[in-house]
């Protein structure tokens, strides 16, 4: 019999909002993502179940032994095309790390993303987030020279596009 994934993937509740905004802030500045221009500071953080109840937009939530461990949703482009949308605030602690719940998040929010009828997926990331980057690159992402949309997430320095 397979061993059971040793985390759960679930679509995010309104209770789950303050944990996720803690990820994600707490995350974030291991990767030097602070000041502006990073979600960091983006006030959706603070209420990820309402600004993902929006049409085609979907955030999905990894919890292990109860606890909420990390995140990731998808969302349309803001200032793309109608076929383009966005991996958006994809985040662990460092115990979601290495079990695969990145690669079961990433199948989870692209096959959402294929449901809404989007036909690409872009993100945006930073340099230095190297096992993210391979994730993105096993995936399937290929990496752009500049950026795509109006995201606001000026901070960013790494660009990929999926075709789904």
């Amino acid at each position: 019999m397979p061993e059971a994934a040793p985390y759960l993937l679930r679509t995010i509740e309104t209770k789950d909002d303050a944990t996720m905004a803690s990820i994600i802030r707490t995350v974030m500045p291991e990767f030097g993502a602070t000041g502006s221009g990073f979600a960091i500071n983006d006030p959706e953080v603070d209420w990820m179940s309402r600004a993902y109840a929006q049409p085609r937009s979907a955030y999905f939530v990894v919890e292990r032994d109860s606890k909420v461990i990390g995140g990731g949703g998808v969302a349309p482009l803001a200032g793309g095309d109608e076929g383009t949308c966005e991996l958006r605030k994809m985040y662990f602690l460092p115990e979601a790390r290495g079990v695969g719940a990145g690669a079961a998040m990433m199948d989870r929010c692209l096959r959402a993303a294929r449901e809404f009828g989007f036909r690409q997926c872009y993100l945006e990331t930073l340099r230095g987030m190297d096992a993210a980057m391979r994730l993105y690159e096993r995936t399937g992402f290929r990496r752009l020279d500049a950026p795509l949309g109006a995201t606001g997430h000026g901070g960013c320095n790494a660009f990929y596009l999926l075709d789904l």
